[in-house]
This record gives structure tokens, C-alpha cells and sequence, in this order.
């Protein structure tokens, strides 16, 4: 599995949303969403394997809960590096 990027959006100047995508190809499409978590929504593929996770309040988000969403569908932890951008945004 690749690296997972994440994708901060803003609004005047404010994060608003953020996706951590896990790199699992163009041809994966979302079939399906859940929300997992307060705030914390995961997108799945048409077989059932996570695609990404939306964060809805990022500057509300911990590592922590994070990962425990991730563990919970499967998909790797991120590290402190991975997450630094949410950090900051």
C-alpha cells in the first residue's frame, strides 16, 4: 500500500474538510460512505475495502481517533509525519 496523502481544504484561510487517501489507484471508485465517527467518514469501494477517510472538523481531529477509524476498517495507522499537515492547518 502506498504512502497516504492528505488533502486539506480551505476557506478563508480555515480548514474546513480534509481526505486521507490510501493510493489504491484511479480505477477504485466510492460505492458507498459511512460515518464512522463524529466527523470522521469513510469511503468504500464497491467490494467492501476502504478508499479514504474524510475529516469533516479537521482542527478538531486527533491522531488517536484517527487511527482507531483506520484500524477499525483495516487500513494502516498514520504516522506523526502523515499527520503533521492537519496539525498546522
Amino acid at each position: 500500500m502506498k504512502t497516504p496523502s492528505i488533502e486539506v481544504t480551505y476557506r478563508r484561510g480555515r480548514a474546513i474538510a480534509a481526505y486521507v487517501s490510501f493510493g489504491l489507484g484511479r480505477s477504485a471508485k466510492c460505492h458507498e460512505t459511512r460515518e464512522v465517527a463524529p466527523s470522521l467518514i469513510v469511503d468504500f469501494a464497491r467490494n467492501g475495502k476502504a478508499l479514504g477517510l474524510e475529516l469533516v472538523s479537521p482542527q478538531t481531529c486527533t491522531l488517536p481517533a484517527v487511527n482507531k477509524v483506520l484500524k477499525s476498517v483495516g487500513l494502516p495507522p498514520l504516522r506523526r509525519a502523515d499527520f503533521a499537515p492537519l496539525c498546522v492547518a
